[in-house]
């Protein structure tokens, strides 16, 4: 049995260089994919500042129709007005993102 356990060759070897090489896969996979972690981050930032740049402000007119006898009114709808002013995280200005930074770069704290 000693004997064919040593003609055996289908067995594998962990050598030290094996190991070596697959630490730093490891290593370089887990960095790769804190990048691609804030690469996506970062992206959605630029979707929020964007969706945030949107002007939401709206207007419609009154309308009012007078009947021709008596002066009353038939029909009266009001105008109405809103004015959309700049939030305080429209332009993401004081999120912190997963990198860690509190500024944002100047193409992202340009209003549109």
């Amino acid at each position: 049995m000693l004997r064919a356990l040593w003609k055996d060759e289908r067995g594998f070897v962990i050598s030290a260089e094996l190991v070596l090489v697959l630490t730093i896969a490891v290593l370089a996979m887990i960095v790769g994919l804190s990048e691609v972690a804030v690469a996506v981050n970062t992206e959605l930032n630029d979707v929020s500042n964007a969706i945030g740049a949107l002007n939401q402000s709206y207007a419609y007119t009154g309308y009012a129709a007078t009947a021709t006898c008596d002066g009353k009114h038939k029909s009266y709808v009001a105008g109405s007005l809103f004015n959309d002013n700049a939030d305080d995280c429209d332009l993401n200005t004081t999120c912190d993102l997963v990198t860690g930074t509190n500024a944002v770069t100047a193409s992202e704290s340009v209003t549109p």
